[in-house]
């Protein structure tokens, strides 16, 4: 199984922007990934064609699994 968590921002114009990361951990909590976007928040690394980030929108964690199959 490969999960991905997809977190929801604001931006200064008040538009939605996601970051999505895969291959996150399936134990994954509620307040480890608000943390996560506080830093993201706090350290203003990403750049957006809307402004900053500056707000917590949402956050999700897919789980994805994928069945490779052997053609000859």
């Amino acid at each position: 199984m490969e999960y991905t968590l997809a977190m929801n921002f604001l931006t200064e114009s008040g538009l939605k922007t996601t970051l999505s990361v895969s291959g996150v951990k399936t134990s994954l909590t509620k307040d480890e990934v608000n943390a996560l976007m506080d830093i993201v928040i706090s350290k203003n690394i990403f750049e957006t064609n809307s402004g900053d980030l500056v707000k917590k929108a949402g956050a999700q964690l897919t789980q994805r699994q994928v069945t490779k199959f052997d053609v000859a």
